[in-house]
């Protein structure tokens, strides 16, 4: 596999953009495991960042980059652009990670 390039921005410098092919996207839902709630109950209690939580949220980014990447790939892409996240709460201790951004071919500038 090919790597894609991702950007937030509209344009990569250096490259202009020779198709637009469309959106891509991948997402993931998410619920909690009950052992970390016990746990992050706990560290709510004294403060300080809940490392569960975290780790699941930076596995779940990992895991829909992989997944828009894919997507852009089956489309010919080789960049992403104005690429963006959102999370929405499914159900109570369920959340969807949503990235999203648009399928492009670049090449570089002359």
């Amino acid at each position: 596999m090919s790597k894609i390039m991702l950007a937030t921005t509209e344009v990569i410098y250096g490259k202009k953009v020779i198709r637009h092919l469309g959106l891509v996207r991948g997402s993931s839902i998410r619920s909690r495991h009950i052992g970390h709630d016990i746990i992050a109950r706990f560290r709510g209690l004294v403060g300080g960042e809940i490392h569960e939580y975290s780790k699941l949220m930076a596995e779940s980014r990992e895991q829909v980059l992989d997944r828009i990447m894919d997507d852009a790939q089956e489309l010919g892409a080789n960049a992403v652009l104005s690429l963006r996240f959102v999370t929405t709460e499914i159900a109570s201790g369920a959340a969807e990670l949503l990235v999203y951004g648009t399928a492009v071919i670049v090449a570089d500038e002359e």
